[in-house]
């Protein structure tokens, strides 16, 4: 198994990289969010999955770690190949589909290029426990404002008794969905969704 390379990057596209490596290319095939970190880069590590079919070998580039383990557990469910995996991460950045799936939100989930409804609800169903596991402290991609509404409303559900890890959900939820509401309707409509 090869687990990263590391040398020059002979040529890129949003698609693929070729990784000169002592004078061997590796042709990888990339996600935009690792084209992302990589485009103003002369060369560097790249870790590796090495997917082998029937009908070939595909090695697959990723420039976090993170990126590649999501990339694993996306595989590792029914109806998802590689391809798909990678257009999923080219469709969100790794935080924000772990995001997604965790948080159940099948809209956001079926809004990326080849995933079905029925696809989405798999996702979060076989997925959302172990990636919740995982990450508990989910990245944010949120404005410090509403970063301190987050922490304000997550603080005031557990000062009403419920619990951090639903009160965060709760919360978290809500603010993807409606990220221009105020404290108190942040609080509001997430007791209702308790």
């Amino acid at each position: 198994m090869i687990a990263f390379v590391r040398g020059q990057f002979a040529y890129k596209t949003p698609a693929h990289v070729v990784v000169d490596v002592n004078g061997v290319g590796y042709d990888l095939q990339i996600s935009l969010n690792t084209f992302s970190a990589i485009s103003d880069k002369e060369g560097g590590q790249l870790y590796t999955y090495l997917h082998i079919t029937e009908n070939g070998q595909t090695l697959f580039g990723f420039s976090e770690m993170g990126e590649k383990e999501l990339f694993l557990q996306l595989i590792s469910v029914s109806g998802i190949g590689a391809s798909t995996a990678r257009m999923m991460l080219s469709g969100l950045k790794p935080e924000e589909l772990t995001r997604a799936i965790v948080q159940g939100n099948i809209n956001i989930l079926s809004g990326i290029k080849g995933i079905g409804k029925k696809t989405a609800e798999r996702l979060v169903v076989e997925l959302r426990d172990k990636l919740g596991k995982q990450s508990p402290e989910m990245p944010s991609v949120l404005t410090d404002k509403e970063d301190k509404n987050e922490a304000d409303a997550i603080n005031a559900l557990i000062a009403l008794g419920i619990n951090r890890t639903a009160a965060e959900n709760a919360v978290r939820k809500i603010i993807l969905l409606n990220p221009d509401f105020t404290l108190e309707n942040i609080v509001k409509m997430s007791l209702k969704n308790l």
